[in-house]
């Protein structure tokens, strides 16, 4: 067996050394790992992509409001829509909706709507409650939220809350991905939450909710303990103030919110009322 070459042959140019020859190949495999895991910039959706997407808010917001005189009548153009939507998840959950969506009386259909959304606090359509629960940071969130719409260039009309669910979802369709979807991404817990409930009940309006998660990056670890906790033990209420919601807009409907008190009257002292006599 021939002698290793000595460092100095090496650096003469003599043959390379058997540890040499490693070092060389494990800094080589470490350069393509490191390339390997460099992070690339996301692919930007197309044209078509961003409308499609688009389209799917649109409807979860429609098939999420109050099902009124007005929605009912949308019923037939609303579920031909969602039959002609390209194949994904998203379209898969809302056509099993408008299946049993398209076989309600109207009376029924309103009846199920505030059983589920009116009346049960684990399957409510405000975002901030749960985040927040009764407390003054709900007032500030509401707050943050309409002034984000506002800075986008779009004022609620309607009278709901900035984080009523459907409002949410048409502010994401029409905003886009990026900053239209942030709230949604937010109060990604909330969401899970109410389709949770919403399963547990077995109500179609489940569908809704499973065809936006869709959407959605998945949940973390963090997410779904999260989730279980709100489940369990409810979102956190307020422990000192009368007011959680800041300014009267903010305030759900049926919230007491204190009116303004008029100034004192000022009563003149005692010698100025005996000088007038």
């Amino acid at each position: 067996m021939s002698p290793l070459p000595s460092p100095r042959a090496e650096r003469l140019g003599g043959p390379p050394s058997v540890p040499a020859l490693v070092r060389t190949r494990v800094r080589a495999a470490l350069r393509r790992a490191a390339r390997a895991a460099r992070p690339t910039r996301p692919t930007l959706p197309t044209l078509e992509e961003t409308e499609a997407r688009a389209l799917l808010l649109r409807l979860m917001s429609l098939l999420l409001q109050y099902p009124d005189a007005d929605l009912a009548a949308t019923r037939p153009v609303l579920i031909s829509t969602v039959v002609a939507l390209p194949p994904s998840p998203a379209a898969e959950h809302l056509t099993a909706f408008t299946a049993w969506f398209a076989e309600q009386e109207p009376e029924a259909l309103e009846r199920h709507y505030v059983e589920m959304f009116d009346l049960r606090r684990k399957s409510s359509l405000y975002l901030t409650y749960y985040l927040h629960g009764d407390t003054r940071r709900r007032g500030m969130a509401l707050l943050t939220l309409n002034q984000r719409y506002r800075a986008a260039g779009w004022d609620i009309d309607g009278g709901e809350l900035p984080d009523h669910l459907p409002v949410v979802l048409e502010f994401a369709a029409l905003a886009g991905p990026g900053r239209g979807e942030a709230p949604l991404r937010q109060h990604r817990r909330g969401i899970e939450l109410i389709h949770r409930a919403l399963t547990d009940a077995d109500s179609p309006y489940r569908h809704v909710i499973a065809a936006l998660i869709a959407l959605l990056p998945p949940p973390t670890e963090a997410d779904l303990r999260a989730v279980a906790e709100l489940a369990a033990e409810g979102p956190p209420n307020e422990v000192v103030g009368l007011d959680p919601y800041g300014a009267g807009e903010f305030a759900p409907p049926g919230a007491f919110v204190p009116p303004e008190q008029a100034p004192p009257t000022l009563v003149p002292p005692a010698a100025h009322r005996h000088e007038d006599r």
